[in-house]
């Protein structure tokens, strides 16, 4: 047996201000396996995106990794320096960002940008890697792809621009893709396209995906597992099905609730009261007490663990209670 190809382990990350430190991740544990789709939802501050960030060694000053581990494939990756990292980042861990216009160079050949990635990597000649990145064009349906290889990044669409981004993240056919919000910047029609395009490259290529979205249509459809993520800890992780159908945790009803339904037709739209706490006055104990609508006294004083059964985890006083 294998282990897992990503393994986080209690990560911490932390912010020094001039207020004192604010802990943006506290504790997130969770694991991936080769080509596998590990979803990562919640609303905007969650911690989603930083957690992203700080497995490819992107999390700046004054952020930085209190604790905890990053492994892949074993290897130990959040102690590397920056000059390892880097050679880490394109060849073994992929990355697709939400913005595909500021992804890419302006100033640069798209063809140009996938050859340097290519060479870089793979340490393909010149002439071979054009004719890869032709390939990988066409492999994430530009048309035209032997002639489009020249053209600049505002040449494209918003969807055209995020493909070739696809193609830059895996290109050098990387063991885990990070997709950070890959959908938000693009027209509706155009999402599920790049959804599904991301689902089935990554298949082909044998490539685990992190899909980073607060869409729970995008989870739903595109996700293996799905990890529920709330004030920089995860509340909820599981089989997508399950966690759709029938979620647990509070936070995680509270969000499928949200989700207009095609068969009923109610007079409003289901909304959880309050908002997300700041990173400078979280409660001491349950960070989702304040908004809970099933809270226990020890919530307010008491922070739960996330606790496993199965292949579902939950940190709920009230469901561990049961």
């Amino acid at each position: 047996m294998t282990g897992p190809l990503l393994e986080v382990r209690d990560l911490v990350v932390d912010f020094q201000t001039r207020r004192g430190k604010l802990r943006a991740l506290d504790g997130v544990s969770f694991s991936l396996a080769r080509g596998e789709t590990l979803g990562m939802v919640g609303e905007s501050g969650a911690g989603k995106s930083l957690a992203g960030s700080a497995i490819v060694g992107l999390v700046d000053p004054p952020g930085r990794i209190a604790g905890g581990e990053i492994r892949l494939d074993g290897e130990r990756i959040d102690r590397l320096s920056e000059a390892q990292m880097r050679a880490v980042r394109g060849r073994r861990i992929g990355i697709v960002f939400q913005d595909p216009l500021t992804s890419l160079d302006p100033l640069m050949r798209v063809g140009d940008q996938l050859v340097e990635t290519l060479r870089a990597h793979l340490g393909l000649s010149p002439a071979r890697a054009r004719e890869r990145a032709i390939a990988w064009l066409a492999e994430v349906g530009v048309a035209a792809a032997e002639q489009r290889i020249d053209s600049y990044p505002h040449e494209f669409s918003g969807g055209m621009r995020q493909r070739v981004v696809i193609a830059l993240a895996l290109c050098a056919e990387p063991e885990l893709v990070i997709a950070d919000e890959p959908t938000t910047a693009l027209d509706v029609s155009v999402q599920a396209q790049i959804v599904d395009l991301l689902k089935t490259l990554s298949r082909r290529h044998g490539a685990a995906v992190l899909l980073i979205t607060h869409d729970m249509g995008v989870i739903a459809e595109a996700a293996d597992r799905v990890a529920v993520m709330y004030a920089g800890r995860i509340v909820e992780i599981g089989p997508v099905r399950d966690i759709v159908q029938a979620p647990r945790h509070p936070y995680a009803r509270g969000l499928m609730a949200a989700i207009p339904s095609l068969h009923a037709r109610p007079d409003r739209l289901a909304q959880m009261p309050g908002a997300m706490p700041r990173l400078s006055a979280l409660p001491a104990g349950c960070a989702f007490a304040p908004r809970c609508p099933d809270v226990l006294g020890r919530c307010a004083t008491e922070r739960p663990g996330l606790e496993l059964s199965g292949e579902r985890g939950i940190a709920c006083w009230r469901e561990s209670s049961r």
